[in-house]
Order: C-alpha cells, then structure tokens, then sequence
C-alpha cells in the first residue's frame, strides 16, 4: 500500500527550516554599478503533493533616467520599500515567466504608477492559481522602448510547460535568469532537500535547469539550441539566478555547462 499524501501541515513539517538563505533579507546588495540583488524569504511551490521552498531574489537595475527596473519582485516589507526607494523611482514590474509573479501584485499597489510587464503565459497562471494580479504590458522577443538602450531581452522557447523571458544588463554583461538555472549549494539546504537538488541537477557547482523542466523540451531541443546561442552571442560575464548561487565570474562557460544537455 502507498504511503498517505502529506497532508499541508506534514509538508510543511517536512520542509521546515530546509533552506538557509542569503541574508540580510530585503537589502538591496550591489553587484556592479547600478545593479543590486535583494534576497527575500523563502517561497513554496506546490509540487509533487508538497510544498517544496526556494529562496527567493529580485534583480534592480537602475535606468539612466533614474527609473528602476525591478525582475522577479521579492515579498514587500516597508523596509524593502525605503530602501528601494532611495536607489529611484520604481518604474518597470518584471515577470520573467509564469511562476515568478506573486509580489507584484502587492508592488503595483504601492506604486500603481509603475508597469508590470507579463510573461507568456502568466496572466492565465495567475488566474487559475485565484491570484488577483493586473499586468499593463506584454514581455516580447525585442525590447521596449523602456529599456531597449540598456537591456538586451528574449524568450526561451521550446519547454512546453513554460517559456521563460532572459535579460541582459548590457554595460556590465550581467544576464538575468529565474528558472532556466538553479544552482542550489549544499550547506545551504537540508539533507532532503539537498538529495533532492542533486537528483534534479541543480547543486553547485553543476547547477542547471532541474530535470522536470528539462524534461518538457524533449523533441523541441532545437528551439532551444537557438535560444541557447542568442545568450552565448551575448558574451555574459555574470550570471544572476532566482534560486541559489549566481555566477559572478566566467558567465559564458557557465552558460555553456549549464545548458550541455541541450546535446
């Protein structure tokens, strides 16, 4: 007979204190010149009937007219909020894909003059996960007018579960990503959920895109593949992640290991 389903209360027992984060929390850290890196609190992703945390992070740029452009926005705290605001004017909300969208709701409500950028996909994810979330403009292939003189964007395509938008901080050759690759190190998980980071192929220093999402691109590798050599076109000198440690130096070689099972 099949163990019971967790229940959400097991699950969370299951999960808790699974994951050490990169504190301090809700501090914009700089990373080059008019980037930072602001690490929030842990989120749950519903999979595989639990609920499985991921450390969070959100991606500032700051425009040469002053705006910030805010990637994959964190959980809002009043001290995020003073805190981001003495770096600009929060002008730019940023779904890279489907699943990175829950704060901005919260974000857009304190600062309704900015714009939340939708990913494919996320206005129906949102919808069917009952989350009230209004976007006013669609994320393409090429750039807005916003920022198209200073970051350089386009769409991973080929997964059929989701299609995530990439970005490239083009003065200091920073590529920004969410899911395309974890890389989660291992004194910063539990043993479960370390086992299952290694299982999935996200554990420093071999992170890469888990196997599940890897799995939703089988017979459309080639999609990929162009996507692939678009971003490796792009010379990357540092990789920005959602999830676990980014890759400060070497970017392109990075790139290239992380994404060796496209063949």
């Amino acid at each position: 007979m099949p163990p019971p389903a967790p229940t959400p209360e097991s699950s969370e027992a299951l999960w808790e204190g699974a994951i050490r984060l990169y504190t301090p929390l809700d501090v914009p850290k700089p990373l080059v010149e008019n980037v930072w890196l602001v690490d929030g609190p842990v989120v749950r992703m519903a999979a595989y009937g639990t609920h499985i945390p991921f450390p969070s992070r959100m991606t500032i740029v700051r425009l040469a007219n002053g705006d910030l452009w805010l990637h994959s926005p964190t959980a809002l705290s009043e001290a995020l909020r003073r805190r981001v605001e003495s770096l600009g004017r929060v002008a730019h909300l940023v779904s890279p894909n489907k699943i990175h969208y829950a704060h901005i709701a919260a974000w857009k409500a304190a600062y309704p003059d900015a714009r939340a950028w939708a990913s494919p996909g996320v206005r129906e994810r949102a919808a069917s996960q009952g989350i009230a979330v209004s976007f006013d403009a669609e994320l393409g292939e090429a750039s807005p007018p916003e920022w198209e003189a200073e970051i350089d964007q386009l769409v991973f395509r080929g997964s059929r579960f989701m299609e995530e938008v990439i970005f490239l901080h083009r003065a200091s050759r920073t590529l920004v990503l969410a899911d395309l690759i974890e890389n989660f190190e291992a004194d910063h998980v539990r043993p479960g959920l370390r086992r299952l980071a290694r299982f999935a192929g996200s554990l420093h220093p071999d992170g890469k895109m888990p196997v599940d999402l890897r799995l939703t691109f089988l017979g459309r590798k080639a999609q990929a593949r162009a996507c692939l050599e678009r971003m490796l076109a792009w010379r990357p000198e540092r990789i920005v992640l959602a999830h676990g440690r980014c890759y400060q130096e070497r970017g392109t070689e990075e790139l290239r290991r992380a994404f060796r099972w496209l063949g």
